[in-house]
Parts: C-alpha cells; sequence; structure tokens
C-alpha cells in the first residue's frame, strides 16, 4: 500500500494525538492517585492492609496512628507486624486474632480498645474487609475511627441512669432490674438485706436537709465500704437501702449482718461524720427464680420489726 504525503501527515498526525492523549490520561491517573494517596495519608482515621498469610506484615498503615496512639507507634507495628497484638486490650483479643486469621462476619462493625504509649485505652469502632485468594483469607483491610469521646458519653448516659446522683450508688430502677432477672432468667442462692435510716425525718427538721443528706451519704459510704465488692448496694427510697447478694450461703449472710451492726457501731464511736441509726432485716432463698417477691417481703417485714423493737427500746430507756 502507498501512501501519498497528505496520508502521510495524516497517520503522523494521528500517531502523534494517540500518544499524546496516552500520555495525558498516564499524567492524570498520576495526578488522581496521588490526590487519594494524599487523602488517605492525611485521614484522622487509621487505614490500613495487614497480610496474614505468606507471612504476617503491613502492606500499608497511615500514619494518623500515630497521631491516636502516639509518635512512634506507625514505625513499631511496620518493625513488629505483631506489635498490635501487644496493645490491644486483652478482652478485645480474641476479637483481633479472628479477625486476622480465622474470619469474623465482616458486615458488622467491630468495637475495641487500643492502648497507646502512655498506657490508656481508647475505644475504636472498624469496618473490615477481608481479601481471598483460592478461598483462603490472606489479608484484611479496613478503616478504625476513634469512638472514645462517643462511648464514654453513653457510658455516662447509663451510669446516670443506673445510679442515685447524692450517694453514687445504684438506684431503685437498677435494683429492681437486677432483681426482675434473678427472679426469671437464672437460678441461684440469693439474699437481700433491707436498710432504713432511723432518724433521718429528725435531721430534716432539726438540722435542715442538708444535714439529712450528709446522713444519707453516710450510711451509703458505709454500706459501699462492706458490700460494693461482693453485691449490688442501692438506694431504693429517700432513707432505704437495698443490699442483693448472690450466690452467698445463708451463714456468710448472717456474718454480714453481724459485721454491719459492728461497723455502724465502730464508726459510731469514733466520731466520724453523723450518728448512724439503722434498722434491717435480712431474708435468704437457695434459689432464686419465683422467688424474688417473697424474699423481697421477708426482707421488709423483718426490718420494720427491727425498727419497731428500735423504737421501743428507746421509749423505755427515755422513760428511765
Amino acid at each position: 500500500m502507498k501512501f501519498n504525503k497528505l496520508s502521510l501527515d495524516i497517520f503522523k498526525y494521528m500517531i502523534f494525538t494517540r500518544k499524546k492523549r496516552e500520555k495525558d490520561y498516564l499524567k492524570k491517573g498520576l495526578e488522581e492517585q496521588k490526590k487519594i494517596f494524599n487523602i488517605v495519608e492525611s485521614s484522622k482515621d487509621i487505614i490500613y492492609c495487614y497480610e496474614s498469610i505468606p507471612s504476617s506484615k503491613f502492606r500499608y498503615l497511615s500514619p494518623s496512628i500515630n497521631t491516636l496512639l502516639g509518635q512512634g507507634v506507625l514505625e513499631e507495628a511496620y518493625n513488629d507486624p505483631f506489635s498490635p497484638f501487644e496493645r490491644i486490650h486483652p478482652d478485645d483479643f480474641d476479637i483481633l486474632n479472628e479477625k486476622i486469621y480465622v474470619g469474623i462476619v465482616y458486615t458488622k462493625p467491630v468495637i475495641q480498645r487500643w492502648r497507646d504509649i502512655e498506657g490508656n485505652y481508647w475505644w475504636f469502632e472498624e469496618y473490615a474487609t477481608p481479601i481471598y485468594e483460592k478461598e483462603q483469607l490472606v489479608a484484611v483491610q479496613g478503616i478504625i475511627r476513634n469512638i472514645d469521646e462517643r462511648v464514654r458519653f453513653i457510658q455516662d448516659i447509663e451510669y446516670q441512669m443506673s445510679h442515685d446522683p447524692l450517694t453514687n450508688i445504684h438506684n431503685r430502677q437498677f435494683f429492681d432490674k437486677i432483681s426482675a432477672k434473678s427472679n426469671l432468667d437464672f437460678d441461684t442462692p440469693v439474699a437481700m438485706i433491707l436498710c432504713d435510716l432511723d432518724e433521718l425525718k429528725f435531721m430534716n427538721d432539726t438540722y435542715g436537709h442538708k444535714k439529712g443528706d450528709e446522713l444519707i451519704k453516710e450510711a451509703a459510704n458505709l454500706l459501699k465500704r462492706i458490700f460494693s465488692d461482693i453485691a449490688v448496694v442501692a438506694r431504693v427510697g429517700g432513707d432505704e437501702f437495698a443490699i442483693l447478694l448472690i450466690d452467698r450461703s445463708k451463714r456468710e449472710v448472717e456474718s454480714l449482718c453481724e459485721l454491719l451492726k459492728e461497723e455502724i457501731l465502730l464508726q459510731n464511736s469514733l466520731n466520724k461524720g453523723p450518728h448512724i441509726s439503722m434498722s434491717f432485716g435480712h431474708a435468704y432463698r437457695s434459689h432464686s427464680k419465683g422467688n424474688m417477691d417473697s424474699l423481697f417481703m421477708e426482707a421488709d417485714q423483718k426490718m420494720f420489726q427491727d425498727k419497731r423493737r428500735r423504737k421501743e427500746q428507746k421509749l423505755v430507756r427515755a422513760g428511765r
């Protein structure tokens, strides 16, 4: 085939135009890739790709991890691919291990806690995506976002909903919830101690409600000191408290009631804070399921009997 001069010029122009277009496309593609890389590098979220097969290592980890967990964590992760397993909260270790090496439900967010260089744990939410080769999990990539402020806010709300603002012990709502759960969902030995302050009305009427609040707080602190590690302690009324002991023997409960009496006497003898006078009654069941209402009624009745007995003793002493 022969080309005349015009055909040859057109052909050369087409070749030049195509090469220029390819060069422009390549340049544009590199620019777009650079833009995407800059977005990833400047993201406040942690973006990563972690390889598990053939060897454990980070294919990529964004610099934002240094901002969130402290300077040097990025380099640490590249140098030691197993360092994340040392920084994860012990309770979240299995989640990390399964996500990387076993496989999880990747459609759901993964909530976890990571330790910064100062030893503080922070809450994060992650959306992970698995990478498979020949139906084998070889890597995981994802975006991890700090949600510590959100989690702390929710925890504060939950705390306020379950605690009495004056004493910082559990409130009636929380106590009723735990009692209902014990009544329906599981069966275990259970005991209840109900307490009532004898002199709150006198304190309020004589010295004002501020002094009455001090008495309530002092009583709550006393109960927390004795029972908080082994029982649910709650303020269930203005001057009423309840202690719920689960999976304790009857003898243990009776010993704790004696300890409560001794601690009240000791505190009053040391003149630490307002004088505490408290009536209380306890009840015990070897099975909680279906028995929580009767347990409360028995403890309440015994507390009322103790209050009446204490009043009679006070009248007798006053008559003398």
